[in-house]
């Protein structure tokens, strides 16, 4: 059988607001605002469940986890993103690398970057080396380089079987 590859892009962005927890890839950051939306809002992992949906072409993260629903106020994105891989492991697809980038003015994320990689391959199953996360900022342009919001952006590669 020959093996085929697809790859897949994600993106997420939400506003940040005052009352809220910071959770970017899992991680919980120490900051003065959180992002607003209907689970934890964690844009990272967010725009990682749309580039994984989209390689396997099984839609995007609205479809699969709408917003207004109950049982995702407030839930883990990580939660979501275990159900991803699931189904991606149930359609015969394995995961080869994720690359993603958090676009962010503040705060600096240097230092928690190794325990986003660490949770989204731990919870997707894979080693950490096939994960890669960055940060980088908006150099003042926009909403998210004024700091209202965070932005993130995923591609990932998968691998099936025909």
């Amino acid at each position: 059988m020959e093996s085929k590859l697809r790859i897949g892009t994600g993106y997420d962005a939400h506003p940040l607001v005052k009352k809220r927890k910071l959770f970017i890839g899992g991680v919980e950051i120490p900051f003065d605002k959180g992002l607003d939306g209907w689970s934890d809002a964690d844009v990272l992992t967010h725009a990682v469940i749309d580039a994984l949906l989209g390689a396997a072409a099984l839609g995007d993260i609205g479809g699969h986890f709408p917003p207004g629903e109950p049982r995702y106020k407030n839930i883990s994105s990580l939660t979501l993103l275990k159900e991803v891989g699931e189904k991606l492991t149930a359609g015969g697809w394995r995961i080869v690398n994720i690359d993603a980038t958090v676009i962010a003015e503040e705060p600096r994320l240097a230092e928690y970057i190794e325990g986003m990689r660490q949770n989204l391959s731990r919870t997707l199953g894979i080693e950490v080396d096939r994960v890669s996360v960055k940060a980088s900022t908006a150099n003042g342009l926009g909403l998210v380089g004024k700091g209202e919001g965070m932005a993130a952006i995923a591609v990932a590669l998968i691998e099936g079987r025909e």
